[in-house]
């Protein structure tokens, strides 16, 4: 039987679906965001796959599969979802679980922290420095391994921070440092 149009992603490197943290490094991850991690594995592993599965197994009883769409659809839904479980599976297996809500010092900033920082035109920003695959710049959170997070992290309260951006260098002065729970719906106000 040809399966012509079909093609064997399965060699595909599994870590291109998201940023890796830097060789040698954990893989830091909130406990929000463990869950999340978790939770899309779950879905995947439970639900999505079985209901492929039955489509695919469907389609493959119909005859001719170089031609059946639900079958040539379904196999290479297949290969994704596999990919993507190996992927999540591995970040899993590494995550460093760290609650921001068991960090006692607030004079400096470490993972988890929840930043205040001051521009040089007075506009204040919020950001949370979380894990590489929790990280969204529009809500406010930054990956610990982002330049902003880089120049933020152990730095203390009152401290002015240099980071490079494509637009050049920025200066930001830290106003405001605590450790407390993310929550999904919130927004932290960022304003870069």
């Amino acid at each position: 039987m040809s399966q012509a149009g079909v093609s064997d992603d399965s060699a595909d490197d599994d870590d291109a679906e998201a940023p890796s943290a830097p060789p040698g490094t954990r893989n830091y991850v909130t406990p929000g965001g463990y869950a999340r991690l978790q939770a899309e594995l779950n879905q995947l592993l439970k639900v999505d796959r079985p209901a492929v599965v039955n489509i695919v197994s469907w389609a493959a009883g119909n005859g001719d599969r170089s031609e059946n769409g639900d079958y040539i659809y379904g196999k290479k839904r297949l290969r994704e979802i596999d990919r993507r479980l190996r992927f999540l599976s591995k970040r899993i297996d590494t995550a460093v679980v760290v609650d921001p809500t068991q960090h006692t010092e607030s004079g400096r900033v470490y993972f988890g922290a929840t930043v205040t920082v001051l521009d040089d035109q007075g506009t204040e920003s919020v950001y949370a420095i979380v894990g590489i695959d929790e990280a969204d710049p529009g809500r406010g959170r930054i990956s610990w391994v982002s330049p902003l997070a880089r120049a933020l992290i152990k730095a203390e309260l009152g401290a002015e921070i240099r980071f490079q951006t494509p637009g050049g260098w920025r200066e930001l002065e830290i106003v405001a440092i605590r450790y407390c729970a993310l929550t999904d719906g919130s927004e932290l106000g960022a304003n870069m």
